[in-house]
């Protein structure tokens, strides 16, 4: 049976999926975080609670299966979704889905990449590591969806 650190940290099960765990789970995560998109105080809110809970969870889930940042540990990538969607640009005679889509496409790319200092977080210990590498992930496609947005609304 699985323990409850497991199912968190697998997002429900998601990250036993064989194939991409990590692109289903971040695909998983953007209904989640879709719906708060317009309530940003929130929205980080949640985000705070899933950085320490999958610090938490996928610390211990290391310890009970015995392997350093399983693959099925998913729960960064929900995270790291959350964080590429906050406060989702909001461009006059644009709908925000392209954005979304953007900001799925910009973490992933991120997240497989790592680029600096992105791996050195992933050195952290535990779940501090398997956590944070997908925050900072987050955050660079978040800046980069941005960018995105202020050249599609100077066009």
């Amino acid at each position: 049976m699985k323990s409850f650190n497991q199912v968190i940290a697998t997002f429900f099960g998601i990250g036993k999926i064989p194939w991409a765990p990590g692109t289903w789970a971040s695909i998983a995560a953007v209904p989640c975080f879709y719906f708060l998109i317009d309530k940003p105080l929130i929205h980080f809110g949640v985000l705070v609670v899933v950085y320490f809970l999958g610090v938490y969870t996928s610390t211990k889930m290391e310890k009970e299966i015995g392997e350093i940042d399983p693959s099925s540990a998913v729960i960064d990538e929900v995270l790291g979704m959350g964080v590429a969607m906050l406060i989702t640009p909001n461009v006059v005679g644009i709908p925000r889905w392209p954005f979304v889509l953007m900001a799925l496409i910009l973490f992933r790319i991120f997240d497989i990449w790592k680029p600096y200092p992105i791996r050195k977080f992933e050195k952290l210990p535990g779940g501090w590591g398997i956590m944070t590498d997908d925050l900072a992930a987050g955050v660079y496609a978040r800046v980069w969806l941005q960018i995105g947005a202020w050249i599609v609304h100077w066009l």
